[in-house]
C-alpha cells in the first residue's frame, strides 16, 4: 500500500481565487481512481525559496492510497 499527498494551491499566481469547481473536478477525478480520498480542507500554507524570491502558497491536501502503485503514478505523473 502506497499513500500520496497532492497539494493543491487555492490561489493562481496573479492572486485569484481557483475555481470551486475546478477542486470538485479534481476531487472527482481522485475518488474514481483511487476509490476514496483523505480532503484536509483546512488552509496550509507552503513557503519556498527560488532565484532569491520568497513565495508563499495557501493550499489544501488530498490524500490517496493505492496497492496499484504503477497504474497510481500513471495517474499523477502523466
Amino acid at each position: 500500500m502506497k499513500e500520496y499527498e497532492i497539494y493543491v494551491p487555492l490561489y493562481y499566481n496573479d492572486e485569484t481565487p481557483v475555481e470551486v469547481r475546478k477542486l470538485q473536478q479534481l476531487q472527482k477525478r481522485l475518488v474514481d481512481q483511487f476509490e476514496g480520498l483523505t480532503f484536509l480542507p483546512q488552509p496550509n500554507q507552503g513557503i519556498w525559496k527560488m532565484g532569491g524570491v520568497t513565495y508563499r502558497d495557501e493550499i489544501i491536501i488530498y490524500r490517496v492510497q493505492t496497492a496499484k502503485i504503477r497504474a497510481a503514478r500513471q495517474f499523477l505523473c502523466g
